[in-house]
């Protein structure tokens, strides 16, 4: 027996030695205390350390003052104190101190001694450790951004100027041109960015250029967990996958870069904010995505670092284990701790559509950003020898123009029959083919199961196709499971992709009818022939932006039951589909594109950091501007119609699984398409603070205020009548009876402006609001009222909008998402 002290408390302990049962899993444990952030004094010898929640600040940790180094070193040693008292050194590793943004520990421990941790006094939540996962050119000239926004700024190499964006993600590659400064203005130093760069084990040459200015990783639980391959993953900041390189690119990479591939040039890439800095925090690894351990200690380190805006383009595989509450989950929790110090964030919304109540990301202090289609497609086509011609994908180059090429099977030029285990119609292995019969002809191939799960690739057709002395080749796909998703993709030779299972259906039928066998059904004569279109270039398309079909809908959820939440998500929408960027040419995580410096890819992972980039344009012109100001501005300036002036439509299925076009509503997009130029210039912006996201959370049902304390070390003193009153830049009301009123509050961020507000509902809710009409003065705030009421229940929610109208042209706008019951 040893009995010890902690914190003013008395433990008897009774050691187990080394006699532990279960096998070691990781653990995110909570402490009593509070972490340096919120720490408000009452430790003897330490003075208080925390940031004022005021909701204007955008004040952040002074990490080198004497006081937080002092507590913070206090945190740690007290969680060291708190685990050498409860066992025995061996049996336990300690992963990381959480101090900033949570009071806590990672640990690698056994079932059984979490369940000693969980009952130790001061101990406030034990949770096992879960997994994350990545949700995975042209977009600046689509959003107005070399035009409309970069000349106000000073032009593309003044834009994003010494604002530091931080990407929890999977590494990057630092000498790529997307990244390089030998052709920039120098860039002068950052006192107010104080993260370190480590430095590549192998050229022992650090991460950092003056462009990227902080590179780290954290993988301590991937380690302890067996997932960790540093052949594959690296242990160091270095991106072993592309995700990383693509999504920094995208929100900062430099002003355009030629994107080159196959000796073809797509056009020149940009990041939303060229001269912003990149600051880099490795948490996701190429074959198994990464833990929430990890993820947290990055964020943790982010925020440590003075980072101005941190991109995730990450979320949770499931819900996790400890709490029932989304907004509580050690994810979101350290995320609103991040937002107290000032840091904008934005989370990738999730690429579950076009499913309902699929978003991964939950809580208002993060903006949340869906994925559109914007308006460059490729297209290619086929031309049969009988003039049928075929569309398809491919971005290649045509075969000779006037001329037709034979057509040969895979599975008609087999080197012998032994060759059929290898599944040649997939194309990927051309040892088993007959040059002899390939060469000079198009090469008929399968689109298998194989190409899903990615065991065979496009790519690797391709230099099949070329290694035999093809002209070109035609992949058919036979049979889709519904939802499959093809994205074209470049190739070195003419090839071309056939997404519709009716035609290619129709091209192996003409193949069969032209092509002769003998009674054991080998060919005697190749007579079908046909031709490849140029794919190269894109066709715009005004319908554009579209919902793109995997981005994750709401309505948003408050528990991991489905209850809905009474707040709207997604917040906005971006570009997300075929988007341009670098790419590691040691990524592994697309088939298509290895060994390549760029690639084109889709997924809500791309929207984000659009997202994050112009949110560092408007942190550059307003540098005092809270967070929540920066996510009222990028949302009550976005368009919901689309560049015919038509309402945007969300990609769908429909009854047959096939693709279809529907009306799209803020359970698709938000508040809109993002518009940079409009977003400078809000008029009005719907201002919140860390008070107000804690009052939000005391107020909605079915929260426990013993699990908001734990994890905000502040109780429930405040609330808001209802949580549909916390002041967003949208409305959302999942249950509504018979009349309710819900408030909210504008600030003028311009000159002395009137402003006329009018309000439109769906039929089965009305709608009012008061005042009809008001003039602010520059920086002045007023309070007005949405009053909604039942009129029919239809079982569906109603949307509608309330619209601000300014006299110097401002316009301000926010949804409004409400369903009516009876009772």
């Amino acid at each position: 027996m040893r009995k010890v002290e902690l914190n003013g408390c008395v433990l008897i302990l009774i050691l187990l030695g080394v006699v532990m049962f279960g096998k070691a899993e990781i653990y995110i444990v909570t402490i009593e205390g509070e972490p340096v952030i919120s720490y408000r004094g009452g430790v003897n010898g330490f003075e208080a350390t925390a940031v004022d929640s005021d909701s204007d600040s955008d004040e952040k940790i002074d990490v080198t003052s004497e006081l937080v180094v002092s507590y913070a070193s206090h945190l740690v040693k007290r969680h060291d104190m708190l685990l050498g008292m409860l066992f025995d050194e061996g049996t336990y590793k300690k992963l990381y101190s959480y101090r900033h943004l949570l009071n806590g520990f990672a640990v690698h421990i056994s079932p059984e001694q979490a369940e000693i941790l969980r009952r130790a006094p001061g101990v406030k939540s034990v949770e096992r450790d879960w997994k994350v996962r990545k949700l995975t050119t042209h977009t600046p000239q689509f959003l107005g951004l070399p035009t409309g926004v970069w000349p106000t700024g000073g032009g593309f190499d003044r834009a994003g100027e010494d604002i530091v964006i931080g990407f929890i993600d999977s590494g990057i590659t630092p000498h790529h041109p997307s990244f390089a400064t030998h052709k920039t203005d120098p860039y002068g130093p950052i006192p107010k960015y104080r993260g370190k760069c480590e430095v590549d084990p192998d050229t022992k040459k650090d991460f950092c250029n003056g462009k990227i200015v902080g590179a780290q990783h954290f993988a301590e639980a991937a380690k302890v967990a067996g997932a960790f391959n540093p052949d594959v993953d690296f242990d160091s900041p270095l991106d072993g996958d592309g995700h990383g390189s693509h999504t920094a690119a995208i929100a900062a990479g430099n002003n355009g870069i030629p994107v080159r591939l196959h000796g073809f040039e797509f056009g020149r890439a940009s990041g939303m904010a060229p001269r912003a800095r990149i600051a880099v925090y490795k948490a996701l690894y190429r074959l198994f995505g990464g833990f929430v351990a990890d993820v947290v200690a990055a964020i943790d380190q982010a925020v440590h670092d003075g980072v101005d805006i941190l991109n995730l383009s990450v979320g949770p595989n499931s819900p996790p284990a400890a709490t029932k509450t989304t907004y509580l989950n050690p994810f979101d929790a350290t995320l609103l701790s991040a937002v107290k110090a000032g840091v904008f964030v934005v989370q990738a919304a999730g690429n579950g559509g076009p499913f309902p109540k699929t978003l991964l990301s939950y809580s208002p202090w993060i903006a949340t950003v869906a994925a559109a289609v914007d308006d460059r497609r490729y297209k290619n086509h086929f031309t049969m020898g009988n003039g049928k011609i075929l569309a398809g994908l491919g971005l290649s180059p045509a075969t000779q123009s006037n001329r037709t090429f034979t057509l040969v099977a895979a599975n008609d030029v087999l080197l012998d029959s032994s060759a059929a285990k290898y599944s040649p119609a997939d194309c990927q292995r051309p040892e088993v083919l007959n040059k002899n019969l390939v060469k000079g002809n198009i090469l008929l191939c399968g689109y298998s199961f194989n190409f899903v799960v990615g065991t065979a690739s496009i790519k690797k057709v391709s230099e099949t196709a070329k290694s035999l002395g093809a002209v070109g080749f035609v992949l058919a796909v036979e049979n889709a499971s519904p939802g499959t998703k093809f994205d074209p993709v470049p190739v070195a030779i003419p090839g071309i992709l056939i997404t519709d299972v009716a035609k290619s259906a129709d091209l192996i039928d003409y193949y069969n009818v032209s092509t002769s066998r003998d009674w054991t059904g080998r060919v005697k004569s190749f007579k079908a022939v046909g031709s490849i279109g140029d794919g190269l270039r894109p066709i715009l398309h005004k319908s554009a932006p579209q919902v793109a079909l995997f981005s994750a809908r709401g309505p948003n959820i408050k528990d991991y039951s489905f209850q809905e939440a009474d707040l709207l998500k997604p917040d906005i929408l971006a570009p997300g589909s075929l988007i341009w960027a670098a790419w590691a040419q040691n990524g592994t995580d697309e088939s298509n594109y290895l060994g390549e410096g760029f690639a084109m890819i889709s997924g809500t992972s791309m929207a984000a950091p659009h997202i994050a980039g112009i949110a560092a344009l408007l942190k550059q012109k307003y540098p005092h501007w809270s967070p929540a100001a920066i996510k009222s501005a990028l949302m009550t300036t976005s368009t919901t119609l689309d560049r015919a002036d038509r309402p945007l439509q969300a990609q769908q299925y429909s009854g047959s699984e096939t693709l279809s076009l529907v009306p799209a509503t803020p359970f698709d997009y938000g508040s809109g398409h993002v518009n940079p130029r409009a977003a400078l210039d809000p008029g009005l912006i719907f201002n919140a603070g860390y008070e107000d996201y804690l009052g939000f959370m005391c107020t909605t049902p079915g929260i426990d205020a013993h699990e908001i304390m734990n994890y905000t070390h502040t109780p429930c003193n405040y609330t808001l009548g209802h949580p549909s009153n916390l002041n967003t830049p949208s409305i959302a009301i999942s249950h509504l009876v018979g009349t309710q009123t819900v408030t909210r509050t504008v600030t003028n961020v311009a000159e002395e402006e009137t402003y006329v507000i009018a309000a439109r509902m769906s039929p089965a809710v009305a709608i009012e609001t008061s005042p009809p009409a008001m003039t602010l003065r520059s920086g002045a705030s007023r309070t007005i009222s949405i009053t909604l009421s039942v009129r029919s229940v239809t079982g569906t929610y109603s949307f509608g909008q309330v619209l601000l109208k300014g006299s110097r042209g401002h316009k301000v706008r926010i949804p409004v998402v409400a369903m009516g019951y009876d009772r």
